[in-house]
This record gives C-alpha cells, sequence and structure tokens, in this order.
C-alpha cells in the first residue's frame, strides 16, 4: 500500500491533520491505536482559541462540535498581591477570544469529521493499530504496523506523527519536569459566569476558571501533595480550599464535579522534523497548560504543514525543511512563552512579586502591548 500522507494519532490533533491533507487532495492513511470511534468520556477542559475555531470551521468540525462556551473577557492576577490585566474580546474586534470545550467532546466531532472523509474516499482509518517501526530514504517512509489482525506494513511520502509518538519517528525528546499536579474539575458559583475566564497565580501554580455551560472549568494547578488531599477531599472541603485559593470574587463554590488529576511536565523534540516525518502537537512539544497554548499551538501545526504540502506536493525534498522553518517562530515562541509564566510566577519571592504586580499594571494601561498579547496568543506567529 502506498499513501501521499500516513498519520500517526487519532487525538484531537492528528484527526485535524488527517483532514487538513485530505482536503488538500491528498491519499491519506490515520493510523490509531483505540479501538473505538468515540473516545471514552473525558471531562478535562480544553480552551480553543478563536484562530483554532477558524481553522476546524474550515473543515466542517465547529457545526458538530454542539454546545462550546465563548470567553469573551480575561482577568488575570496574582493572588494576594496587586496588579492586574483584563483582555477583552471587544478590545481585540473579535466575536470571542476563545472557546471551552471538553476533550471528549471535541474528540467525537473530530471523529464524526474523519467518518464523513472516510466515506467520500480518500482517507482510510486503522484503528486498533499500532505502529512498530518508521524507516525512510529520500523518497518515502516504510511504516510498520500490527493491526487486530496481522502483522502489515506501507509507504507514504510523508509520515505526519501525532499525540506523543516522537520517538517512533525516531527524535529525541527532552523533557523538563515541573514537580507540579493540575487538577481538574468542574464548578459552579452564584454569581453568573458573564463569559468571563479567570487566571490567578499562586506560589504553587496558576488557578485557571474558565467558563463553560452555566458554570466553570477549573484547572488548579499545585503541588502534588497539596492535589492528592484536593481529590481526596469531600466536595465541600474542595470548595472551601478553593475559596481561600480565590477569593470571593464570585461568592463562593456551591458545587464540584468530575475531578482529576495530572501531573505535569514539558516534553520538547529536539527537532519538528526527521526523515520523511513531520512531527505535529503533542509530538513536537507538550506544554503546561498555563495560558492555553498546547492543543492550539498542535492545531496550527497541522494547518502549516496542509498549507505548505498544498505549495509543495507530499513529496518535495525540500517539504519538511520548509515545515520546520514556517513553524520555527510560533513553535519556540509559545514554548518559551509557557514556560516562562511558570518560572515567573511560580514563586512567592516578594523582590519578583512586586515587578510582576507592576508588569501586569502596565500592561493593562498599553493597548498596543495588550494587542500584541492578544494576537499571538490566538493566531500564533508566522514563520
Amino acid at each position: 500500500m502506498h499513501v501521499d500522507a500516513a498519520v500517526i494519532g487519532g487525538g484531537p490533533v492528528g484527526a485535524a491533520a488527517a483532514l487538513e491533507l485530505e482536503a488538500a487532495g491528498l491519499s491519506v492513511l490515520l493510523i490509531e491505536a483505540r479501538d473505538a470511534l468515540t473516545p471514552a468520556r473525558d471531562a478535562r477542559p480544553l480552551a480553543l482559541s478563536h484562530g483554532s475555531r477558524l481553522i476546524l470551521e474550515r473543515r466542517g468540525v465547529w457545526d458538530l462540535l454542539g454546545s462550546a462556551t465563548p470567553v469573551t473577557r480575561v482577568h488575570i492576577s496574582q493572588r494576594a498581591r496587586f496588579g492586574r490585566t483584563v483582555f477583552t474580546a471587544h478590545d481585540a474586534q473579535l466575536p470571542a477570544l476563545g472557546y471551552v470545550v471538553d476533550y471528549s467532546m471535541l474528540g467525537a466531532a473530530l471523529d464524526s469529521a474523519v467518518a464523513a472523509a472516510q466515506a467520500r474516499g480518500a482517507l482510510r482509518t486503522l484503528r486498533g493499530t499500532r505502529v512498530t517501526s518508521i524507516a525512510h530514504d529520500s523518497a518515502a517512509a516504510h511504516i510498520q504496523f500490527d493491526t487486530p489482525a496481522s502483522a502489515e506494513d506501507c509507504f507514504a511520502s510523508v509520515v505526519v506523527v501525532a499525540d506523543g509518538n516522537a520517538e517512533a519517528a525516531g527524535v529525541d525528546v527532552r523533557v523538563v519536569e515541573y514537580g507540579q499536579t493540575a487538577v481538574s474539575a468542574r464548578v459552579e458559583t452564584p454569581l453568573h459566569h458573564d463569559h468571563t475566564a479567570y487566571e490567578r497565580f499562586t506560589p504553587d501554580g496558576p488557578l485557571a476558571l474558565l467558563p463553560y455551560g452555566s458554570g466553570y472549568a477549573l484547572v488548579w494547578v499545585t503541588a502534588p501533595p497539596f492535589a492528592e488531599q484536593l481529590c481526596s477531599a469531600t466536595a465541600d472541603e474542595f470548595a472551601e480550599a478553593l475559596r481561600e485559593c480565590f477569593g470571593d470574587r464570585l461568592g463562593g463554590f456551591t458545587r464540584v464535579t468530575s475531578r482529576a488529576a495530572h501531573r505535569l511536565v514539558l516534553r520538547i523534540a529536539e527537532h519538528p522534523t526527521a526523515g520523511r516525518a513531520a512531527l505535529v502537537g503533542n509530538s513536537a512539544q507538550a506544554l503546561h497548560p498555563v495560558a492555553g497554548q498546547g492543543l492550539n499551538l498542535g492545531l496550527r501545526d497541522a494547518w502549516e504543514l496542509a498549507t505548505e504540502i498544498r505549495k509543495r506536493g507530499a513529496g518535495d525534498a525540500a517539504l519538511l525543511r520548509a515545515y520546520a522553518a514556517r513553524r520555527r517562530i510560533d513553535r519556540f515562541g509559545g514554548i518559551g512563552f509557557t514556560h516562562g509564566l511558570v518560572k515567573m510566577f511560580s514563586n512567592d519571592w516578594p523582590p519578583l512579586a512586586i515587578a510582576r504586580g507592576i508588569g501586569l499594571k502596565l500592561l493593562d494601561n498599553f493597548p498596543p502591548a495588550k494587542d500584541f498579547v492578544v494576537r499571538r496568543m490566538i493566531f500564533g506567529a508566522r514563520g
């Protein structure tokens, strides 16, 4: 079997990449380890930027999402310290800065779009299939994989490695331990969110409250021992701990559901390409959740790769060099921005806390700088 493009990993970024390449006129094979079409229930909140909405709209995915809660205002502050800044969709001249969905909702919408593309004939999906090796020559990649029935192989002009499979492509990955755990939950408050998201920096890590439905999706980054306490606490105990950390701005917290915890690390592939393979999404970079940049950066990876293939063709010898150059500024900008925020705000050193407060205040009073930050977070940067 020979295809123009093989996509390894059918998570959100891998599925989006397969749809982009199919729309570019390529024959595509999507190789996915999951047996089921729709992922298991996963309530982790995802913050999609307005730029990501545009990408998903072009592939017909957005209308399949059902309900996505728009974010029209973002309030950023640091706990028990002065200084804050506010970003608004009105100032950015956009309908919303972003949208909040849960992981399984986005996965189901992308699976439906992939099934529709498969019915059109140019995209084939192999599920319950694991890649065992990838070998490259100057013209194609040779991919070997195990299906539920047998061992098989195929050749592809370009391989798109998504969803954490960097090692399969032979790319070294650098891992940075943050020593933090993200606790996610759904919470409700007496006051309506009015489509405002809150990002509050604490010495242990950032706390984000994202408007979702009638309540909030919480992402609370903290030290692992405290995260364990939060996950084992009663709902009332959790709500009180959250009120103590966040404050009474929302009138307290009346209901807590869907708690989960995830250890946080930064994973960076040393190179975004190898042989005939291009890395996208978590295979290229898995980021800290602060500022919600990881998935949005991955969707831009998929979009920019398809754009480069439209210009050059999947077999062009210079394709992957051009893709790497095209993604350099956006990729390292996103990595540096999120990593820098964690290092700058996850401490309580008084001189730095004062400097942070001054910085937030200055940013809030300098519209050109706010506009630059908003545009960079929503649309990324072109290489």
